[in-house]
């Protein structure tokens, strides 16, 4: 006997529908897949964060203070005080700079988890933070080196610049203003190479944890996947920094304004040390906390755009729809043990699909080879109605003959026939 399959619901939809998406779509997804997972995406971002926060803060200030508490050991009019005090501020510094960049290495670890979470989002699937970061954990060194290497040559460029323009500046007195000059123009060109770079090499995280790329495999990945969607990206990141770079400004007005009217009712008198250390709790600490949730909303937000920037790219050049349809039938099927569907076909093109009919001005020597001699109607259709019904005929239009209807010959001779079971006996002309 033949068993008819059961009937299945279909497949829960995932944050993003499998086709490639539009702008306002990618936008708009953007910020409502943090509602997909909130405790992994936005918990994870927030103890990352302020973990590194706390360490950066403790290693400096205790640095800060190994450093200048030899300054007690020193007479107040001794020749070796502006040394120490300098070497001083410059071992903070460089302690200080240095773990800002590690911490800020470790930032591209979120956006690691986000990528991984999006990407399985994508295709109804929610995973722990453990099975996302088992995810991410053999390329986490990748992302973390691909960090570092772009705060280096960024550091080395403005390092660079500056050595440039101080040289100049160094010349004489008639040198000043071109260094100012030049200075302005390093700044106005800055942001526009920054925009186009930070676009073109968007998509590196995404390729590094999806594909499993190397920090130069993903570079080339990101420059070849972004050739085509540029503008859409761009459009896409700058509308996401401009956003939350304004609602961080208008949440902080509340709390400067509220801790200015606190300080002046605790101390009216303008006692110094009161006030600034009254100004200091009520409003830097709310106001910093507050920050810090933007901020860490703000990076899953600009990462969960980049990863479906990424599937958007591949969908569009490479048919990755096709294979989330195909995986995600498979599965709800019964189907185990799938290989994953972003890396079965990477770096796939697709051929481009060829228009239904000619184009009305073809270049020279385009002869399609469903088109007729003439470009008339195609094989098996009438042709056309021309002129319309009810409208003049152009000039020099001349109508095609009305087809005629063939002749039948006439019979040579009568025709004779019987009716079944007789003889023929009878004419009919």
């Amino acid at each position: 006997m033949t068993a008819y399959p059961a009937w299945t619901p279909p497949p829960a939809p995932g944050i993003i529908p499998l086709h490639p998406l539009g702008f306002g779509t990618i936008l708009g997804r953007s910020f409502s897949a943090l509602r997909q997972n909130p405790r992994v995406l936005l918990g994870f971002a927030m103890l990352v964060q302020t973990a590194a926060s706390v360490i950066v803060a403790l290693v400096v200030g205790g640095v800060a203070f190994a450093a200048f508490s030899r300054l007690e050991s020193l007479p107040q009019g001794s020749p070796d005080r502006d040394a120490l005090i300098a070497g001083s501020v410059a071992i903070t510094a460089i302690v200080g700079i240095s773990l800002s960049l590690a911490a800020g290495a470790l930032g591209v670890i979120v956006q690691g988890i986000v990528v991984a979470e999006v990407t399985r989002a994508t295709v109804a699937e929610k995973l722990t933070l453990g099975a996302l970061w088992r995810r991410v954990r053999p390329v986490a060194w990748r992302l973390i080196g691909y960090a570092l290497l772009i705060t280096l040559a960024v550091l080395a460029a403005v390092v660079i610049v500056a050595v440039a323009i101080v040289g100049i500046g160094a010349i004489g007195t008639a040198a000043l203003p071109v260094a100012i000059v030049l200075t302005i123009l390093v700044i106005l060109a800055a942001i526009p190479l920054t925009l186009w770079l930070s676009t073109k090499l968007l998509l590196v995280p995404a390729a590094i944890i999806v594909e499993g790329a190397t920090i130069r495999g993903g570079i080339a990945r990101s420059w070849r996947l972004v050739r085509g969607r540029f503008w859409p990206a761009l459009g896409v990141v700058v509308i996401i920094e401009v956003a939350f770079s304004v609602l961080s400004q208008v949440v902080n007005i509340p709390f400067s304004l509220l801790g200015s009217v606190v300080a002046s009712i605790i101390a009216p008198t303008g006692s110094d040390s009161q006030t600034a250390v009254t100004t200091v709790i009520v409003a830097s600490i709310p106001s910093y906390i507050v920050a810090f949730l933007v901020q860490s909303v703000a990076l899953v937000v600009q990462s969960t755009a980049a990863a479906l920037i990424y599937i958007d790219c591949r969908m569009r050049r490479e048919g990755l729809d096709l294979d989330l349809l195909s995986y995600v039938e498979q599965r709800d099927a019964g189907a185990t043990e799938l290989a994953d569907p972003y890396r079965v076909h990477v770096g796939r093109v697709i051929a481009p699909v060829l228009p239904a009919y000619p184009p009305a001005s073809a270049p020279a020597g385009y002869s399609p080879a469903y088109a007729p001699p003439g470009n008339g109607p195609a094989a098996g259709y009438p042709p056309p109605r021309y002129p319309a019904p009810g409208y003049p005929p152009p000039p020099g239009y001349a109508a095609p003959p009305a087809p005629t209807a063939p002749e039948m010959p006439a019979p040579s001779s009568p025709t004779q026939w019987a009716a079944p079971g007789q003889t023929a006996d009878r004419e009919t002309p």
